[in-house]
């Protein structure tokens, strides 16, 4: 130990000074019998939302079947025209049961299908900590920013996460552990 008030050395355990008589601080203060409470470490972004960021990519390819399965059966009712009963204002009962409309069924379904199967691959290539999952999970995010509203909300939400280079290798470290 140092004396604070003149700088010379003064041998542990001793309360004064033996050059100035100044008294001297002890090297551990009185607080510090007390056990200190354990500091929380931040749980960093990635780990802390990628199983709910799995789950909603989940959410959302059931969201979009069924979104799509609504789409198709309410086109088929307006392409062959018997949506609404005999009565209803566009009925044309001409004979012609098939129409234009019904060359969007193949392209309504396979849009559903694909954009579904990708969603619910995204949530499962997050939820078990796949390596490719993190870039496929950006990739599907940016195409998934053109739906309204629940895509857009799903598309920020994965790129905030997953984009930054710190969360890419937080990310590899993650994948690596599994």
């Amino acid at each position: 130990m140092v004396c604070q008030a003149c700088g010379s050395p003064v041998v542990d355990g001793v309360h004064f000074c033996a050059k100035c008589g100044a008294q001297v601080a002890s090297a551990q203060p009185m607080y510090a019998a007390y056990p200190q409470p354990p500091v929380p470490m931040a749980v960093p972004r990635v780990q802390r939302n990628l199983q709910t960021l799995g789950v909603l990519w989940c959410v959302f390819g059931a969201y979009r079947i069924i979104g799509g399965l609504m789409g198709m059966f309410f086109l088929r009712a307006f392409a062959f025209r018997n949506f609404g009963g005999f009565d209803w204002p566009f009925n044309n009962h001409s004979g012609l049961e098939h129409s234009w409309m019904t060359a969007l069924f193949p392209l309504i379904a396979a849009y559903t299908v694909v954009m579904a199967a990708l969603a619910v691959l995204v949530g499962y290539s997050l939820l078990t900590r796949r390596p490719w999952g993190r870039t496929f999970a950006i990739v599907v995010g940016i195409l998934t920013l053109l739906k309204p509203l629940f895509g857009t909300a799903l598309g920020i939400y994965t790129l905030w996460v997953l984009a930054p280079g710190a969360s890419g290798l937080e990310y590899d470290a993650i994948a690596d552990r599994t």
